[in-house]
């Protein structure tokens, strides 16, 4: 990467952000790269959920996250974020690229994959969705106990 860096005269174009420890900060240096129009890629060849992303997506990070696990279900790709394939690494920085030239033609565009993302975010991922999804499950959880007698059958197998 650090060569292409030189080879494209990038230096200053894009940051690399090692892991961050301080929540205060991640949403800090987000929020700063949301701010000046950026983007956020996550180039992982598997991730399980993508907490990143949401944490990107939530600061209305335009995303690029890979086609792999989690990340897939969570953009709508194209609408609120982008699919990136880690194998196939020209494609995805073309993608990237291709990105960015439209954003220069039409600053709209930026906003409009920022928005989706932010759509997709309370559609989905919200602290009140997940409580309710948690209270369903806990309520199906605690009928099929009753019904099934779960913990009597539990003792008798002791």
């Amino acid at each position: 990467m650090h060569e292409l860096i030189k080879k494209y005269n990038l230096n200053g174009q894009f940051r690399w952000i090692c892991a961050q420890k301080n929540r205060v900060r991640n949403g800090e240096l987000y929020r700063y790269i949301c701010d000046t129009k950026g983007a956020f890629v996550q180039p992982a060849i598997y991730e399980a959920f993508g907490l990143t992303v949401v944490e990107a997506m939530t600061c209305g990070l335009p995303t690029f996250a890979t086609c792999n696990g989690g990340p897939a279900e969570i953009i709508v790709d194209g609408v609120s974020g982008f699919h990136i394939d880690p194998y196939h690494g020209d494609s995805a920085s073309d993608r990237i690229a291709d990105f960015f030239e439209r954003c220069k033609t039409d600053p709209s565009y930026w906003v409009n994959i920022s928005n989706g993302g932010l759509q997709r975010i309370y559609e989905r991922y919200t602290w009140k969705i997940y409580a309710e999804r948690l209270m369903t499950l806990s309520g199906v959880y605690g009928f099929w106990k009753y019904v099934s007698n779960l913990k009597g059958a539990r003792h008798a197998a002791i």
